[in-house]
């Protein structure tokens, strides 16, 4: 059994190895790749991407990324669409075919038939004078030196390379689409990540209670209304809902400390004047970082009219895993 050293050593090494290998790609880039871009952003179909073996699996990902980011995209093992599934691709699509040597069997019986039906392909092989290389309209050359695996056989370094080609071809589509984070939304509803980019704080307000009090209420009052809301706070308004202080729990203890007398106090004694707020429509994720930045568990929302509308907990933001 290896030492710890020696396991460190060698996953260093690999990461090493790929990193650089992965550098080196920049410096084959070259006119192709960007010709390639533009006939994807000008076309009018789909992007199909093929491949066999372990790139079929870079392919997958490469089609999650494309769809993801607004470049329509479906994948085709190349075994299976000399069997039936070359009926994908239609008119307009534009074929990537990905392949490390660029000369499997499977690749010189497909790259024919889709040439035949016209429609383009892009490569990504790190053998630009292979049949592959040789028979794309564009090529994007993925050459790596050598294999993270010590034998220089199982695809390691190359599969990660053809990853970054895909990544960087996805990148420019998304930036020529003028993709912003509101699009990336529309893919990505579920989850955190969807949640952070779609949630506003209207979702979450509307299920709290509605704690305030008026500034002339007895400090008894206050407590009664903070502890029946569940919310560790409440709101202090005018006769127009329009916000004039906050109360917190921990303002409650804090005049606890102090005094005893409390049936002499009232809201206006022991509140905040300038309380943190956002507006209903704000998103979710600008409530959070207002709570963080001011080291606060609570914000008050109000509306476009300035007028209190609820409250917004740190829990709330959790509950919906967004924190």
């Amino acid at each position: 059994m290896k030492d710890a050293n020696a396991i460190l050593s060698t996953a260093k090494e690999t990461i090493l190895l790929e990193s650089n290998a992965i550098a080196n790609l920049a410096n084959l880039l070259n006119s192709s790749f960007t010709d390639a871009v533009n006939f994807i952003f000008n076309s009018k179909g789909r992007v199909i991407v093929t491949g066999i073996g372990k790139s079929a699996n870079i392919a997958t990902k490469m089609v999650a990324t494309f769809n993801s980011t607004g470049t329509p995209a479906v994948f085709m093992h190349a075994a299976d669409a000399i069997h039936g599934d070359l009926g994908n691709v239609q008119d307009n699509d534009v074929v990537i075919c990905i392949s490390k040597s660029g000369n499997t069997p499977e690749i010189k019986v497909l790259v024919p038939l889709i040439k035949n039906s016209n429609n383009k392909i892009i490569a990504i092989t790190g053998n630009p004078d292979s049949f592959l290389g040789k028979n794309a309209d564009f090529l994007l050359n993925s050459f790596v030196d050598k294999e993270a695996c010590p034998n220089n056989l199982a695809p390691t370094t190359s599969t990660t390379a053809q990853l970054v080609l895909g990544d960087a071809l996805a990148v420019c589509l998304l930036e020529l689409r003028g993709f912003t984070s509101s699009d990336f939304a529309k893919y990505h509803p579920g989850g955190a990540l969807g949640k952070r980019l779609y949630l506003r704080v209207s979702d979450l307000v509307k299920n709290n209670e509605l704690p305030k009090v008026k500034s002339t209420d007895k400090v008894t009052q206050v407590i009664v209304e903070i502890s029946e809301k569940r919310l560790g706070v409440t709101a202090v308004v005018d006769e127009n809902d329009k916000i004039t202080g906050i109360i917190t729990d921990g303002d409650i203890r804090r005049m606890l400390s102090k005094t005893t007398k409390i049936d002499e106090l009232t809201a206006a004694d022991i509140m905040s004047t300038t309380p943190k707020t956002i507006d209903v429509d704000a998103m979710a994720v600008e409530a959070l970082d207002t709570l963080e930045n001011n080291n606060i568990t609570q914000i008050l929302v109000t509306n476009e009219n300035n007028n209190y509308v609820g409250v917004v907990h740190l829990h709330d933001l959790i509950k919906e895993g967004i924190f």
